[in-house]
């Protein structure tokens, strides 16, 4: 199968939709098939790395107010390299604006496109662009209907696609790398050097930007024998380090250092409310990490309250802080989350939600052969 991956960002872009993305190449290649990434550039020429297949760049800019966030300018490269591929699938990732030429590309040569909803674009448009979320939905239900088939990662996304008027919507989670990802890594000379004084470390991992509502862990940093570790970057970073007293911040971190500072943390803490998934819940999970984390979007999928972790009302500094003093209290409790949540996403692989990819895949051109007969 021939599938042209279009995809609003990619490797080296440090992002779930380029995480993602990135892991959908790799499956298919394994599984014998020919994946094609279409993909915005970056400020500098990428050098030719390990990506698992041919990476098509096209010129982009830099988001306003977040220029780690790349969107691609006007062009038919994107047409060529789908018509060029002799795609027969297309798969757009998180479509919204290289996407919608992607869609176009797709209709035009008539071959059948999958959109995966990944991102709460409408809060990103609230954000960081001059229009509405009203005008961020209309967009994103014009390419999304226009779609064989749209996969959300999380049941509270199928049903705000479905509440929003987005047609033939299907259930497709994410995968983790249990591997990689696991309890065995945890440093205790790594806890040292972040905790001197054997503080409960409370980690926070992910993007540094307004709708990850960051902040909300101000109140933890004032908990006694509480550090609270920061990793990632983004355009909050520099007013997060003045909001957060005490906090350790390492920047961006990825493959095993990422893993071990994962391992290491006693609490994972994530405080954003609009996460279509939340990939880094499940990799604190993966890792043995009991986990605090809004009771909204894709925490409610993977956080059983109770049992693998807490989840607290979204924006709530005072509950945030309660659920950390609860587990701070009870070492065994931590344990006991931290071990069922590692039992609960072992099975999670990137292999096997691949697999659910490539059956979506099967099901569309099935219905598209059965159409045309």
């Amino acid at each position: 199968m021939r599938v042209a991956i279009v995809t609003e960002s990619f490797p080296p872009d440090l992002n779930g939709v380029a995480h993602c993305a990135l892991r959908t190449a790799e499956h298919l290649a394994r599984r014998g098939h020919e994946p094609l990434v279409i993909a915005p550039a970056g400020p500098n020429d990428v050098p030719p790395g390990d990506d698992p297949c041919p990476v098509i760049r096209v010129p982009s800019l830099p988001l306003p107010r977040y220029p780690q966030v790349r969107v691609a300018l006007p062009g038919r490269r994107t047409a060529a390299a789908i018509a060029a591929h002799r795609a027969d699938i297309v798969h757009l990732a998180s479509p919204f604006v290289l996407g919608v030429r992607g869609m176009a590309a797709a209709e035009r040569l008539r071959v059948p496109a999958v959109a995966v909803y990944q991102t709460d674009l409408a809060g990103y448009a609230r954000s960081y662009l001059p229009v509405g979320e009203a005008a961020a939905w209309r967009r994103i239900r014009a390419v999304h209907a226009a779609a064989a088939r749209t996969l959300a990662p999380s049941t509270a996304s199928v049903r705000e696609l479905e509440r929003q008027g987005v047609p033939r919507v299907h259930l497709w989670p994410r995968g983790v790398d249990p591997v990689r990802f696991r309890p065995g890594l945890r440093d205790p000379a790594l806890r040292r050097s972040l905790a001197p004084r054997s503080e409960l470390i409370v980690g926070y991992v992910g993007r540094l930007a307004p709708e990850k509502q960051v902040g909300l862990l101000a109140g933890v940093c004032g908990l006694p024998g509480v550090r609270v570790i920061v990793v990632g970057d983004g355009p909050s970073a520099p007013g997060l380090r003045a909001a957060l007293p005490g906090a350790v911040f390492l920047g961006s971190r990825t493959g095993d250092e990422l893993a071990r500072i994962f391992a290491s943390f006693d609490v994972f803490a994530h405080t954003g409310p609009f996460e279509t998934f939340c990939q880094t819940v499940q990799e604190a999970m993966a890792s043995g990490v009991p986990v605090i984390a809004p009771a909204a979007g894709g925490p409610l999928d993977l956080v059983a309250h109770g049992r693998t972790g807490l989840l607290v009302p979204p924006g709530d500094a005072d509950a945030l802080c309660d659920a950390v003093q609860l587990l701070q209290r009870a070492p065994a409790l931590r344990a006991r989350y931290g071990a069922a949540g590692r039992a609960d996403v072992a099975t999670r692989t990137w292999e096997a939600v691949g697999d659910q990819l490539l059956d979506h895949y099967a099901q569309v051109l099935s219905a598209r052969t059965a159409v045309a007969a």
